[in-house]
């Protein structure tokens, strides 16, 4: 299956419409004015985020609750992505919530729930974060969770949002696990990956894994503590003619302690 570009080729194309290199600098409400919009903040039940669609004026609503401001930005750039996307008869009134914003189910999940939300993602994606600017910026450098707080910063994002990013266009092949109450949710690995993952979708997490820590102990890693050695066979399967003692494997957990969810990172050194 094709992977769907839309969203990311027309955020390049706002970029350069714009003349901008990255948006880092600009405020989220000013881009939106520019682009005949009305940005309002307000408490919003059970959504982060919602447009409304009129003949004469388009109304980006955004949740004023959402405690974080790289979310509530990812939030705005995906509701930008639905008003040059998608017209009037397509989305005349739509509001989006962690289900809809979530940027971790592989294309063909996220083509399920509905072509739009995929493009509005990749949409929010490409523009907070432009792929060629990106690279550049972790181009050579060891991977970290350091690496993806000072990433994060850089561009104003969400550690998440960082990342889904790194695992498209980072040197350090990563794989990641998306956890929920203690069980496996999702699972990503490079195409190409040497290491064979054990699929535990739906199922309880491995017992010597940082994310199982947090969920039955409740334990949370400083950040100088962040990177966590575990072994190979934590989530990797372990052939008979290997030792885990021959691999350095980490994992690095991003948790969102409202949604009960871990995301791990997971590498080897």
């Amino acid at each position: 299956m094709k992977k769907n570009k839309r969203g990311a080729i027309r955020a390049k194309a706002l970029l350069k419409e714009i003349g901008c290199d990255s948006i880092v600098d600009i405020p989220m409400d000013i881009l939106v004015s520019g682009l005949g919009a009305f940005l309002v903040e307000e408490p919003l039940s059970n959504s982060d985020g919602k447009i409304i669609r009129g003949n004469k004026k388009n109304i980006i609503k955004i949740n004023s609750e959402i405690p974080y401001k790289g979310k509530k930005r990812f939030t705005i750039a995906h509701e930008l992505g639905h008003l040059l996307l998608h017209n009037k008869l397509e989305l005349e009134e739509h509001s989006d919530n962690d289900l809809t914003l979530n940027w971790f189910k592989s294309s063909i999940e996220q083509m399920k729930r509905g072509v739009q939300e995929w493009e509005a993602n990749d949409f929010a994606s490409e523009l907070l974060m432009p792929s060629d600017l990106f690279y550049k910026k972790q181009k050579g450098k060891k991977f970290s969770p350091e690496l993806i707080r000072n990433l994060s910063s850089f561009f104003n994002v969400s550690i998440t949002s960082v990342a889904f990013k790194y695992f498209e266009l980072g040197d350090c092949p990563l794989c990641l696990i998306h956890s929920h109450n203690s069980k496996v949710s999702y699972w990503k690995r490079p195409d190409d990956y040497p290491h064979f993952i054990i699929d535990r979708t739906k199922s309880k997490l491995p017992d010597d894994s940082v994310a199982l820590e947090y969920f039955e102990k409740g334990k949370i890693y400083h950040k100088e503590h962040s990177k966590q050695p575990i072994w190979k066979s934590t989530w990797f399967k372990l052939n008979d003619w290997e030792d885990d003692r021959d691999y350095n494997f980490f994992e690095y957990c991003i948790i969102t302690s409202s949604c009960n969810t871990v995301l791990s990172m997971v590498w080897e050194e």
